[in-house]
């Protein structure tokens, strides 16, 4: 008895037939993802090289003995939101600034009301890689011409070279005043309005003597205000340590020797005793 049709076993035959002749499909996989640690080395070399484009990191990729294609390198770089090949012309402001420190002065103004309401204004000048701070006068009116005579006046006993002036945009700094500096080589640099996070250095310190004198006293006259600011001037670059010196004044070229803990310390003061300087006995 029958329980199937011929067509039926017909069919099941075809089927084995094709099952036997035919390979399975491939299971595909795609391209295998990019180890973490390669990622990580295309976007180091892509800060720490701003110039470098997409080719030039896989060149480099390729030099260090790693195996990675360019479009592999492109699509890292495109992924984290950086473009592949930007315009990068030249260094970013910080690198600028890095490169030139040895060479490069800021210079800025910053204001002092009397108790009778008498506003003085005072400009000064800051070297990059020393942290060395120059007063360079105090006025009531500050004008271009004053502003340009001032400066003439700082050079002539400036001995090291300046490369670059940075300044804001103040009406103050006229073209006279890039002159002198254009006179001895150097170019001014104005940063731009509303940012003064690129005068930094400048606005630290006009920070920094706001904070440890002219916020603990009275300004009377343009004399106390003379007398006191070349006092802690003469404190900031003989005696108070910056971070950025590995804990050196400007002015201390000396290594430090360890002194014994039982050593006698002594106290200076200036600044009409606002501020301590603190040396060992000798």
């Amino acid at each position: 008895m029958l329980i199937v049709r011929p067509a039926t076993v017909i069919g099941w035959h075809r089927k084995l037939v094709a099952r036997h002749w035919t390979q399975p499909p491939a299971v595909r996989t795609g391209r295998p993802p990019t180890p973490t640690e390669l990622r990580r080395l295309v976007l180091r070399l892509d800060v720490e090289k701003s110039s470098w484009g997409y080719r030039r990191i896989h060149g480099e990729m390729r030099r260090l003995g790693h195996s990675i294609a360019a479009s592999t390198v492109w699509k890292i770089l495109r992924d984290a939101g950086r473009e592949p090949t930007p315009n990068r012309a030249g260094p970013s402001w910080s690198k600028f600034i890095a490169s030139q420190a040895h060479a490069l002065v800021a210079t800025d103004f910053f204001c002092v009301d009397t108790v009778t309401l008498r506003r003085f204004h005072v400009l000064f000048f800051i070297e990059h890689d020393t942290r060395r701070v120059h007063l360079a006068g105090i006025t009531t009116n500050p004008t271009g011409p004053w502003t340009t005579q001032t400066a003439r006046n700082l050079l002539m006993g400036y001995d090291k070279a300046i490369r670059f002036v940075i300044r804001d945009g103040a009406g103050q700094y006229t073209r006279s005043f890039d002159g002198v500096f254009a006179g001895i080589g150097g170019s001014v640099i104005a940063i731009p309005p509303g940012a003064p996070r690129a005068n930094a250095l400048a606005e630290r310190w006009v920070r920094t003597v706001r904070h440890e004198l002219l916020d603990q006293t009275l300004i009377w006259n343009q004399r106390q205000l003379q007398r006191l600011l070349q006092q802690f001037v003469e404190h900031y670059n003989e005696h108070q340590p910056h971070r950025s010196l590995s804990q050196q004044a400007p002015n201390d070229e000396a290594d430090r020797s360890a002194i014994e803990p039982a050593t006698p310390i002594h106290r200076n003061t200036t600044c009409a005793g606002l501020i301590n300087e603190y040396k060992p006995a000798a």
